[in-house]
């Protein structure tokens, strides 16, 4: 005969639960249920603006160039939603108010199959990080260098610089 101690939660000593448990299951339900509405509500948030780091940020915005399901391979959306969470304010209102554009400036091409993303950090200046990135596109060398700031809401980008034109110079013109 196997003998246990009557401690709560054990159940008596002959396999019965004890009737704590069976009192307390009903209300364990509601609790999770209460828990998972919660949950469910916090993930239907819009997302929060900004990253953690310089680097997370960068990949990213080069996670919407992939090559897997479509909703990730049409380069970075111009809502509202999107530039919040990678944008400053300033350049928040440019980016949804440019016209879709046959070129698109992140990926420097109309078209794009991006291949590895190298991230450097250049140089950091208190909130401020100048980072530069250089993928291959379609068999075509990219570098171009990211301006970051950290706020309260986390790292944004402040303008993209490439060797001839900034992304606020090119959003400006693409209002026109």
């Amino acid at each position: 005969m196997l003998i246990r101690p009557r401690w709560p939660g054990w159940g008596r000593c002959d396999g019965e639960p004890a009737g704590l448990h069976v009192k307390a299951m009903p209300a364990m339900r509601g609790l999770i249920g209460a828990v998972l509405a919660l949950s469910c509500s916090f993930a239907t948030a819009p997302a929060e603006a900004g990253f953690r780091s310089p680097e997370s940020l960068i990949r990213n915005v080069y996670a919407y160039y992939g090559n897997g399901s479509p909703e990730l391979s049409d380069g970075l959306p111009r809502d509202a939603d999107t530039a919040r969470q990678f944008f400053d304010p300033n350049l928040r209102t440019a980016w949804t108010s440019a016209k879709a554009e046959p070129y698109d400036f992140l990926v420097q091409s109309p078209t794009w199959r991006v291949g590895p993303v190298s991230i450097t950090i250049l140089r950091k200046q208190y909130d401020k990080t100048y980072v530069s990135v250089a993928f291959d596109n379609m068999g075509r060398s990219v570098r171009l260098n990211y301006v970051l700031i950290k706020g309260s809401e986390g790292w944004l980008i402040t303008d993209v610089e490439s060797p001839y034109d900034s992304l606020r110079m090119f959003l400006d013109q693409s209002k026109n």
